[in-house]
């Protein structure tokens, strides 16, 4: 009894098994019909195809076969990539005659986005001295701005030596009809802030305020008034997001205290300010 159970086990595996692999089968010869092999296809819907790809599913591509690997070493391919990961690198405007490569170009500055990553002064001399972006404050500030490949507490160590840059850089952001505690918060979306309430994080507030006031010259406040709310904004960020401050903030608190320390400002808009930090999220960095 046992040993004809065990067959006939046996068998309904083998017909379940037969079943999938016939339905996979099946599946398979369907997308084969779907999908024509892209050596099928013109050359230039092909390279459409392999504008998808990253540039390490573009490496992987070109170890299939030759065609694969003639289309993978294609330089619009390589330049598209460059760009839409390094949005502006002086080395793209001094390109010219055969000998220069995207391809190569791409590899150089993931070399040196990596290098920056670890060690941001040696990342970036990495770049200077193999001429990818110019040995100037603008320069590197337009490199930094428009990627997001850095990490930004390597760019706020950077800019803390080179505050040339830091200035190029601020100058790049546009605050122009943003609410004040959007703005701030993206500000220290693209520069880290320090992890300690220290001089650097005055200095980064400082040139925050001047910025925020150049593109808003009609908001009413002075630089002076935009640092003090910032500061407010910051401490009411650390209050109502740290588990360790169990008597939160309320928002009459937090308008008479702006009121004291900034005279000048409307109750309704501290309150505004308020509510984006109780209802949208901190400013600061949780760590504080």
């Amino acid at each position: 009894m046992g040993q004809s159970l065990k067959k006939a086990n046996l068998n309904h595996r083998r017909h379940h098994y037969t079943l999938v692999t016939d339905r996979h089968r099946s599946i398979f010869e369907e997308f084969e019909c779907r999908f024509p092999d892209i050596c099928d296809l013109p050359p230039e819907l092909a390279l459409i195809v392999l504008s998808n790809l990253n540039a390490t599913e573009l490496c992987l591509a070109a170890c299939v076969n030759q065609f694969w690997a003639s289309l993978a070493k294609d330089e619009m391919l390589w330049e598209g990539l460059c760009r839409a990961t390094w949005g502006c690198v002086s080395a793209y405007r001094k390109h010219h005659g055969n000998s220069f490569s995207f391809r190569k170009l791409y590899l150089d500055l993931d070399e040196g986005t990596l290098t920056f990553n670890a060690d941001p002064e040696l990342g970036m001399q990495y770049l200077l001295n193999k001429e990818i972006v110019d040995n100037n404050a603008l320069s590197i500030a337009q490199f930094i701005h428009t990627t997001n490949r850095l990490d930004r507490k390597q760019v706020r160590i950077f800019v803390d030596n080179r505050r040339d840059v830091l200035d190029e850089l601020i100058n790049l952001h546009n605050y122009a009809n943003k609410f004040l505690a959007n703005a701030l918060r993206l500000f220290f979306s693209n520069i880290d802030a320090p992890s300690q309430r220290s001089n650097e994080l005055q200095t980064l507030i400082e040139k925050f305020a001047s910025r925020f006031i150049d593109c808003n010259p009609s908001c009413g406040l002075t630089a002076e008034t935009i640092y003090v709310l910032c500061y407010s904004l910051i401490l009411l960020s650390v209050d109502l997001t740290s588990p360790h401050v169990k008597n939160k903030m309320s928002k009459r608190e937090f308008i008479r205290n702006v009121r004291r320390a900034a005279v000048h400002v409307d109750d309704e808009f501290s309150g505004h300010l308020y509510d984006n930090i109780y209802l949208v999220g901190h400013i600061a960095p949780q760590r504080w």
